[in-house]
């Protein structure tokens, strides 16, 4: 098990790592991308606007998942480093029924609001309808959802990181086969889009299950899946939610974030929301990277504190951070050229498409400064520092962006909004900087 951490080379284990968890972060976006594809065939910019409305509710279902999945992965891979097998053991099992009550929660709570929600995350009369539809089925298969989005955190630090992206391919792989199916030939629209996401996740979840039994049958003692070991203990528990909750906040925050930029972008009418939809989309890739690089990371930085090897954990940063940036600066010189092309990939009206293009030159030119936002945040995650990280998260998501939307819409209207991002992330980045510098690893260990 440790030698997935102690490779020789860092380069070498940063990729072994990072590759994995980048492809999976991949993987899920394609299959976004698919679904605004697919509904783009419509030439609905109703439909279109629906789906980018729906985007943070199940962002958000997705961070519920994240409490016990990146909490419990932090828990498990510093315990590992200490020597710590059965402790281990103990927190993967209730990780994992933790994640299966969670979803049946947000299923049963999600239908009963199902319109008021609808209304809260900015739909108008016009797309109202679709909104419901999409989301309907988003919630029908929250259980999904979170068991989908929360096992990959603790497979990785269990050491299973090929299971972990096979996992999420196959999800995404189904839910684009079934968007062609269910929205190109039996014209569902929306919720066809939603219902191929929820089954992709419950093909997902199966396949991680059936890896998990295996491993359990073959007797690794790290799994076990028997509901009479679910035995929550309040020191574990309270290790979980320490880093599981602000993990969870990054995403609920830029839910509520996004709410309220919909919510703004939506005052310009449904082509604006329609086009900033696709721009995001589209600038999802090098945000969507980066997490993926960030979080494949997390449990070897905190092995690296368990086992208090400091110089390797700044050797690590160092890497991840360089890797990072590079990553970003080429998003955001293909943005640059190319935007137009990949905004007419979803649009048809040229309008729209100017404006689409517009709107992604605006964005991109945050991606480098992801590099060092997300990997400080993994960092604070994976030593157990949870007041770093939700820090980060309060700025980044409240404490700026929201009066940032407000002020710049002020100034320079919808252009101003689409900046918001660029500003905010500029401004963060500094605070990343010297949050780092204050608890560097020499300091903490």
């Amino acid at each position: 098990m440790s030698s997935v951490y102690e490779g020789k080379n860092m380069s070498s284990t940063i990729m072994k790592l990072g590759i994995p968890a980048m492809l999976g972060q991949l993987a899920t976006l394609i299959y976004n991308l698919a679904d605004t594809y697919f509904v783009s065939l419509t030439k609905s910019a109703e439909q279109i606007a629906a789906v980018t409305l729906s985007v943070p509710v199940l962002l958000i279902i997705m961070s519920i998942a994240c409490v016990s999945g990146m909490g419990g992965s932090s828990v498990i891979a510093r315990q590992l480093g200490e020597g710590k097998r059965d402790d281990s053991a103990k927190c993967l099992n209730f990780c994992i029924y933790a994640m299966v009550i969670a979803g049946v929660i947000v299923l049963v709570s999600g239908l009963l609001i199902l319109e008021p929600v609808a209304r809260l995350i900015g739909a108008d009369e016009g797309n109202t309808g679709f909104t419901c539809d999409y989301l309907k089925w988003i919630f029908a298969g929250a259980p999904f959802i979170m068991l989908a989005n929360g096992l990959p955190h603790t497979l990785r630090a269990a050491g299973m990181i090929r299971e972990s992206t096979i996992g999420v391919v196959l999800g995404n792989a189904v839910n684009i086969v079934l968007d062609w199916i269910l929205i190109v030939f039996l014209h569902m629209g929306t919720a066809g889009a939603a219902l191929a996401t929820s089954l992709g996740f419950l093909c997902a979840a199966v396949y991680y299950f059936i890896c998990l039994i295996i491993k359990e049958k073959n007797g690794d003692g790290l799994i076990t899946l028997s509901p009479r070991k679910f035995r929550p203990e309040k020191r574990m528990v309270a290790s979980v939610l320490k880093i599981g909750i602000p993990g969870a906040l990054i995403t609920v925050m830029m839910s509520v974030s996004n709410i309220v930029l919909n919510n703004y972008i939506s005052i310009y009418g449904s082509d604006a929301v329609a086009s900033y939809g696709i721009a995001y989309k589209i600038d999802m890739f090098p945000i969507m990277l980066s997490v993926g690089l960030s979080q494949g990371i997390a449990p070897l930085l905190g092995f690296y504190f368990g086992s208090k090897q400091a110089e390797k954990l700044k050797e690590a940063m160092r890497i991840s951070i360089f890797y990072g940036m590079i990553f970003g600066a080429m998003f955001t010189i293909l943005f640059m050229v190319s935007g137009r092309y990949f905004a007419a990939a979803f649009l048809y009206e040229e309008s729209l498409i100017i404006q689409t293009a517009g709107f992604l030159r605006l964005l991109c030119f945050h991606a480098p400064l992801l590099g060092i936002i997300n990997m400080v945040t993994s960092y604070f995650q994976a030593l157990g520092r949870a007041a770093g990280s939700l820090t980060i998260t309060v700025l980044r998501n409240v404490v700026l962006f929201i009066p940032g939307v407000i002020i710049l819409n002020y100034f320079w209207q919808l252009n101003g909004v689409i900046l918001t991002q660029l500003v905010v992330e500029m401004l963060l980045t500094a605070v990343c900087i010297i949050m780092y510098r204050i608890a560097a690893p020499e300091k903490v260990i």
